[in-house]
This record gives structure tokens, sequence and C-alpha cells, in this order.
């Protein structure tokens, strides 16, 4: 997909990718230089919404029984 640059500088994000990526009218976009490429990446009005269910099933689970044994062996020190 291409689009072109206004000569005020606007961009336009074509509509499926804002269907695909949940761009809304108060979504704000980073914009990253690499070199010669630039990557625009939304960001989401609450990241810790969208983080969430993002991780691996079982690794709370996993992560509080690391904490009990490291718990346990500073008790045993």
């Amino acid at each position: 997909m291409r689009t072109k640059v206004t000569k005020r500088g606007q961009v336009s994000v074509p509509s499926q990718v804002r269907k695909k990526l949940k761009i809304g009218p108060e979504t704000e976009l980073e914009w990253v230089v690499e070199g010669a490429t630039v990557r625009v990446i939304p960001l989401p009005s609450d990241p810790i919404g969208a983080f969430r269910g993002s991780g691996k099933k079982g690794m709370v689970k996993r992560l509080l029984g690391d904490r009990r044994q490291d718990r346990q062996r500073e008790d045993a020190s």
C-alpha cells in the first residue's frame, strides 16, 4: 500500500491498516527512524490493557513458585 505526503506534511493511513491495527481518531502514532526506514507504531490508549493476555499460560504460577523458592532459600541462609 502506498500513500502520499501532502504539501502540509500530512499522511493518510489506509482504511485497511486502520481497521487491522484498530487505529482511531485519538490514536497516537510513534515514528521510529531506522537508517533510511521509518516504522510507524500505534500506541494504545491503555497500554496495560493492550498487554493483558499476551503472556504464556502458567507463567504467573511459575513466577510465584520461583519467588517462593527464593524466599525459602533466603530464610534458610
